[in-house]
């Protein structure tokens, strides 16, 4: 993926969100016109896997999240028939590369990374997690400590920020694009740029000092500070964004379509109630999953990666 400097409004492109140009690699088809993956049409370009893979997109301790998933995963294979393994992966690029390859069957992607595993890896998203109501989605902050003397973003001028990668869209898409177009702030001109990897270590840095500033995803804050992992004293937010859709959980595109099927049918006849599921994710107001439409849900971060110049490299 190529970052290009070419940037417009965000608050202009979030008001009325144009569909960013989007194409799929070439390894894959879009006949429908949905933006995402066709199911091959062919019986032998289809694969039932024994055990299903999954994996859920790195942004905390794996191994958290393997406990986390593990009663879900039991319902999954009881509702496929199939075997179902949690994957730990420790890199947005590296689940990705799971998928492209076929090692990977089932996934959450984070919301930045959604658009490049939908066309570079054949990922067919269609359920996103959501309140009880049904409503989604979690605001991208940027944050620093109360001693970092940093009141506002402007403040940051000078000064180290930390990212979490380039495919996430809280942890670096969204925030370049506002600091650029509300703050005239360009990152290796007005500050230093750092990536962490991920948003608990962004959020960890700031809070023990070693980053003044960080923009991450306010959802994982929460999590985080439920597990009383760091304290709301720890850490000041000076902006919030609007609201961006979650993380994207689906398919690889050429799981066979009855097995696709039975895996929409496990995430939405899932019970959560008294689940680890529900313990964890009911720290940022999460209680189901609902369908979602790449195509609809995913147009605002499409436009977001087409303000910041983004181009998808899928050879």
């Amino acid at each position: 993926m190529k970052l290009l400097p070419t940037l417009t409004a965000v608050a202009a492109l979030c008001a009325a969100p144009a569909f960013a140009e989007f194409t799929l690699s070439d390894r894959y088809s879009d006949a429908d016109g949905d933006l995402i993956a066709d199911i091959p049409q062919g019986a032998a370009d289809q694969i039932v896997p024994d055990t299903l893979i999954f994996a859920y997109t790195p942004v905390e301790d794996p191994a958290v999240y393997a406990e986390v998933w593990d009663g879900f995963l039991s319902h999954m294979s009881e509702t496929t028939g199939k075997e179902v393994q949690f994957f730990p992966v420790q890199s947005n690029a590296a689940q990705i590369e799971a998928m492209r390859a076929g090692r990977l069957h089932v996934a959450g992607f984070n919301t930045g990374s959604n658009p490049l595993a939908v066309a570079c890896a054949g990922f067919r998203p269609f359920a996103m997690m959501a309140a009880k109501d049904g409503a989604f989605g979690y605001e991208m902050e940027i944050i620093t400590h109360p001693e970092s003397g940093i009141d506002a973003v402007e403040d940051i001028k000078g000064k180290q920020m930390a990212f979490t990668s380039e495919t996430s869209n809280s942890g670096f898409k969204a925030p370049s694009a506002i600091l650029m177009a509300e703050f005239d702030m360009v990152a290796g001109t007005d500050f230093e740029p750092v990536f962490s990897g991920k948003h608990d270590n962004s959020i960890l840095g700031v809070a023990n000092k070693d980053y003044p500033a960080a923009a991450i995803a306010n959802s994982v804050k929460a999590r985080m500070i439920e597990r009383d992992v760091v304290s709301t004293d720890q850490l000041k937010v000076i902006y919030t964004s609007q609201t961006f859709p979650t993380t994207g959980y689906g398919t690889a595109h050429n799981l066979a379509p009855e097995l696709q099927d039975k895996i929409k049918e496990a995430f939405f006849s899932y019970d959560w109630e008294g689940t680890a599921l529900a313990e964890e994710f009911g720290k940022s107001g999460e209680e189901q999953f609902i369908e979602i439409s790449f195509q609809d849900e995913w147009a605002v971060i499409r436009t977001i990666d087409e303000a910041n110049g983004v181009v998808y490299n899928c050879q």
